[in-house]
């Protein structure tokens, strides 16, 4: 069985939701996220304030409302529509100036070398041609421009995390039904490669996971499937963030040569 991609146009409504299955990625995903791309940034020197940053696989916006508040000229865009709506009015309801648009990452209706930034979260695992998808980004950023990304490794540690306790175990599953194959997972070589092959130069891969007892983790876990906390509370506990190891997932970001 494929994975189901249609959950984010039947809960696409939802993504700022707390009790919403899709709020696991805001909580403390986002924060984790962003402290890393924006020491990322911060690092190499990069210019945010009237930038233009492109979202590849907004989702509901989490994200591109961050960049946003940089100073960023955001462009988000995500195959679901009903994501899309609802990320264009929570940006307004934020007050938020973000061009939003549905499309999908194998084909960026977006012209060539016209972004200084571009970033993906929790997308490379869900799309049909990686390959693809890498070479629309390259495409768009400007020379020198840098891209930021996340993703979940193929290993038997993500098989456990991310396969078993997140989708397949009753007790703990976020939802009923396949968020992930654990064949579509990426490994950190396999990705500089493609990188390499598009003109994007890895800067650097490090960890991002949940800091918090794996014990209480699993157990938080249990709760959500329960009712007793809600998803958003489960991914506050979850403290999710950079850590050295990289079995489960891991983040990282790549230049475009100049």
């Amino acid at each position: 069985m494929g994975i189901d991609n249609q959950i984010y146009n039947r809960l696409g409504a939802n993504w700022w939701d707390e009790t919403s299955p899709l709020n696991v990625l805001h909580g403390s995903f986002t924060p984790g996220r962003f402290a890393y791309f924006l020491a990322v940034l911060a690092r190499t020197g990069r210019r945010t304030a009237g930038a233009r940053a492109l979202d590849v696989g907004c989702g509901g916006g989490f994200m591109a409302e961050e960049f946003a508040r940089l100073g960023c000229r955001v462009i988000g865009i995500d195959p679901s529509p009903v994501s899309i709506t609802t990320a264009r009015q929570h940006a307004e309801s934020s007050g938020l100036k973000i061009e939003y648009a549905v499309a999908a990452g194998e084909r960026l209706p977006l012209g060539s070398e016209s972004f200084e930034i571009a970033y993906c979260c929790d997308v490379l695992e869900h799309v049909s041609n990686l390959d693809l998808v890498i070479k629309e980004t390259a495409r768009v950023l400007k020379p020198g421009g840098i891209y930021l990304f996340d993703t979940i490794n193929r290993t038997t540690a993500s098989k456990l995390l991310a396969i078993k306790v997140v989708q397949d175990w009753r007790l703990t599953r976020l939802v009923d039904t396949q968020l992930h194959s654990w064949e579509m997972f990426i490994k950190p070589t396999e990705l500089e490669e493609t990188l390499r092959r598009h003109g994007l130069r890895l800067g650097e891969i490090t960890g991002l996971g949940p800091r918090s007892n794996k014990a209480a983790l699993l157990w938080n876990f249990i709760q959500a499937r329960r009712g007793r906390i809600t998803f958003g509370r489960l991914s506050h506990l979850m403290d999710v963030g950079e850590v050295k190891d990289t079995a489960v997932s891991y983040l990282g970001y790549a230049t475009k040569a100049a």
